[in-house]
Parts: C-alpha cells; sequence; structure tokens
C-alpha cells in the first residue's frame, strides 16, 4: 500500500472505528490512496474539460456587465434602477456559490457525472427560457437568469473546479489556475459577442440563443473530457469522513473565509459596472464595448501566473499581495474618467483580481487533511462568500444613487473592504504558519 503525504493542519482531530473524535497533534492519519500523477493525458483532458465548464459558469457571470449596461439603459430602463437589475447577477453568482457547499459533499460521495449532466441540461434550457423574457419584465428575467441559471452554475461548478484535485497534488495550484482561466476566455469572448448581438441586428433575444448554442458545444466537450480517478468515499470504504465539525471549527480556515468575504464584499463592483461607468464618463462606446473583455483578458494571466507561484511559494504567500493592489485599484477609478486611464486600470484590475479569484480555492483546499474533503473545504468557503456576492454588488448599485450617479460610495465601499478582507487572509496566513512550522502556506 503506497504511502501519500497529507498536508499538516491547526488543530486537527481523527475519528476512529467507534466515531468519537480524537485530539491528534498536528496531522489527521488519514488511509492511504493512490498516488497522484501529476500529469497525463487523462489528468489534462479534464483538465481542459474543467475549464470548458468554467468559461461557461464563471466566465458568464463576469460578463453580466453586459447585461447591467443594457439592461439599466434598454431592455429595463425606466422600470428598474441600477441597484434592482444587480440582483440578477447578485442571485446567480450568490447560488454559484452557496449551492457549492452541497455540491462539493456530493462530489465527495461519487456522483460527479449525474450532476454534471444534470446542470448542463439546466444551463441550456435556462438560457433559452430566458431569450423568451419581454422587455420590461423583471421578475421573468431573475426568474431564468438569476434563479435557473445559477442553481446550474452551483452544481456545475465546484465539481469541475475539484475533479481536478484527483490527479494533481504538488502542482494544484497550478492545475486549479488552468481550469480557472477558462473563465477569463469566456470572460472575453461573452462581451464581444453580447455586445455586438444585442446592439445590431440580432437582438437580445437571439444574442442569448446564441450564448445558448455555445454552452451545448462547449458543456457536451466538458462531459465527454472529464473523468474522476479516485473511487468514491463510499466506494473506497475508508474510515475517514470528512467532518463538518472540525472543519468549521477550525479557526485558521474560518479565517480564511471571513476573509473571502470581505474581499468578494466589493471586487466584483468593475466586473458589474465597469461597462456602464464607461458610457456615462463620455467614452465611446466602441471602446465601453470592450471594456469588460479587456478587464478579463487581463485576468487570463492573473489566473495562470499567480497559481504557478503559489506551488513554489503558498498560495497564501501570492493571494494575499494579490488582493492588497485589488484593492488600491480600485480607488484609482476615480481617475480612469479617459480611454487610455480606464484601459489601464481594466488590465491591471484583471491582472491582480483574477489572482485573488483563482487563489481562494486553492488556499482552502490547503487546509484539507485527506482528498477526500478538497470538495467540502472549498464548499464551506464558497458557501461563506456566497453572502457577499449576494449583497455586494446591489449595495454599490444603490449607493451609485441614480440618476446622478455618484460613483464616490461605491468605489469607497469596495476598495475599503477588498482591502479589509486582505488583511483578515493575513491574519489566517499567520496563524496557518504557526500551526504548519513553516512560512510556505
Amino acid at each position: 500500500m503506497e504511502k501519500v503525504e497529507l498536508e499538516p493542519v491547526a488543530s486537527a482531530r481523527v475519528v476512529g472505528p467507534d466515531d468519537s473524535e480524537v485530539e491528534s497533534q498536528e496531522t489527521q492519519v488519514a488511509p492511504a490512496a493512490p498516488a497522484f500523477p501529476e500529469g497525463g493525458l487523462a489528468a489534462w483532458l479534464t483538465v481542459i474539460g474543467g475549464s470548458m465548464v468554467l468559461f461557461c459558469t464563471f466566465g458568464a457571470i463576469q460578463s453580466f456587465g453586459v447585461y447591467q449596461d443594457y439592461y439599466t439603459r434598454v431592455y429595463l430602463a425606466g422600470s428598474s434602477t441600477p441597484s434592482q437589475i444587480s440582483w440578477i447577477g447578485s442571485v446567480q453568482v450568490f447560488l454559484l456559490f452557496a449551492l457549492s457547499l452541497p455540491s462539493g459533499k456530493l462530489f465527495d460521495e461519487g456522483y460527479f457525472h449525474p450532476m454534471m449532466i444534470g446542470a448542463s441540461v439546466l444551463y441550456v434550457f435556462s438560457l433559452f427560457m430566458l431569450s423568451l423574457a419581454r422587455s420590461h419584465e423583471f421578475y421573468q428575467i431573475i426568474l431564468s437568469q438569476g434563479v435557473a441559471i445559477g442553481i446550474a452554475y452551483g452544481i456545475l461548478f465546484i465539481p469541475a473546479l475539484s475533479v481536478s484535485s484527483h490527479y494533481f497534488r504538488a502542482k494544484r495550484s497550478s492545475a486549479m489556475g488552468v481550469v480557472f482561466a477558462g473563465s477569463s476566455i469566456g470572460g472575453v469572448i461573452y462581451p464581444i459577442m453580447l455586445n455586438q448581438l444585442f446592439n445590431g441586428k440580432a437582438g437580445f433575444a437571439w444574442g442569448v440563443r446564441a450564448a445558448g448554442f455555445l454552452g451545448i458545444v462547449l458543456l457536451t466537450i466538458a462531459n465527454l473530457l472529464m473523468r474522476t480517478r479516485l473511487p468514491s468515499r463510499k466506494q473506497r470504504k475508508t474510515t475517514f469522513t470528512p467532518n463538518m465539525r472540525r472543519i468549521v471549527t477550525d479557526v485558521p480556515f474560518m479565517i480564511c473565509g471571513i476573509g473571502g468575504f470581505l474581499v468578494f464584499w466589493g471586487l466584483f463592483f468593475p466586473f458589474f459596472y465597469l461597462q456602464l461607468f464607461a458610457n456615462l464618463h463620455g467614452v465611446s462606446p466602441n471602446l465601453a464595448h470592450y471594456t469588460i473583455s479587456i478587464l478579463n483578458g487581463a485576468s487570463l494571466l492573473g489566473r495562470t501566473i499567480p497559481n504557478f507561484l503559489a506551488d513554489v511559494w503558498g498560495p497564501f504567500n501570492v493571494i494575499i499581495p494579490m488582493t492588497a493592489v485589488s484593492g488600491c485599484l480600485i480607488f484609482a477609478m476615480f481617475g480612469a474618467t479617459s480611454s487610455g486611464a480606464l484601459i489601464a486600470f481594466a488590465i491591471l484590475y484583471g491582472f491582480f483580481s483574477g489572482g485573488f479569484i483563482s487563489l481562494i480555492a486553492p488556499c482552502a483546499a490547503s487546509f484539507s487533511v485527506d482528498v477526500g474533503e478538497v470538495g467540502t473545504r472549498i464548499g464551506v468557503v464558497c458557501f461563506v462568500v456566497s453572502f457577499a456576492l449576494l449583497t455586494g454588488n446591489p449595495i454599490s448599485g444603490a449607493l451609485l444613487k441614480p440618476p446622478h450617479y455618484e460613483w464616490k460610495n461605491p468605489i469607497l465601499f469596495s476598495g475599503i473592504t477588498v482591502l479589509a478582507g486582505a488583511a483578515t487572509l493575513l491574519l489566517a496566513r499567520q496563524m496557518a504558519v504557526k500551526a504548519r512550522g513553516t512560512q510556505r502556506v
């Protein structure tokens, strides 16, 4: 039986045969499992499939700024405020993260393929329902785009991200970075496609249907490529079971979750409002329609390079400076009113915010004592931050105070919360360093 190295945690417990918890010194001893291949054809095909799923899910969410702008100025103009409209995207991203907790547990239990297939069908069906939504009918849009598509996102996201952990341990951050890169590519293509279709002859309905057809192709290929490697927890017949009580009482881990909450409370403000910001500041519409794509294009590098560095230096050592710079850059929006300044902001913010988005999952996974609880750990953090994502952008929209649009208020709110989150992540890092006895965390 092969030996597998386990990552140490601060205060872990072992669940014995009598199901009683016994405190251990530094680590939890888990049953032996097959060694991680750290590569190979099946591994990288699974990573590519996961990146296609994130193209359709997280990439689409990062493109919501196109919908926010179009709904505010055209499709829901006069009937819904920017704050009300932002609830559509916020419900989407809330469900993506909130449902990560149950979907993560189901993934660990071995239900990967049923979840992926069912949620893929729901995703495509919901997009075609959105294409039938009428102008100024807010409830039709929030039910189809916010709730139904959001549920599909929530089921697809964590399994597609976590399945790479079946193949990688030493290179886990790098693999997850490549998976997350798919969201950046989606965040480039979706805004260009939707802006051209919404504002051209095709119109809103066929623009949404085009996204649906694209989803059919990508999700079909993804489901064919992705494969689990390790047996489910039941099939392994192991005494190890992720203990929710131990996980939620792991103080450094939960402080990491609180830090993620604070960061996500303000981080998505530019993703939702940058195109509207550009249009209302007199930037050429031709450029304004590309701001979200520029931002997401820069995040492609931000979601890959830092993850490779994290495998060398540790995920916390990389995510903290990336987050701190992101918070400072939000304040730069005060001066980003010209075309050149707006492009510079989009590039820099896309890169540094992308580093945080792709590294929060490896940070959560680093607390795992066994690969069998990676999905659960990531799911817990995603559940915590989901409430920040639900409320953050509506708060920013309310602070805008239309029709005068006082941008100062949401910029201050977003920048301060992101910096507060960076400080909280630093605290979690210091506690992890003390517990693990190494600076590489």
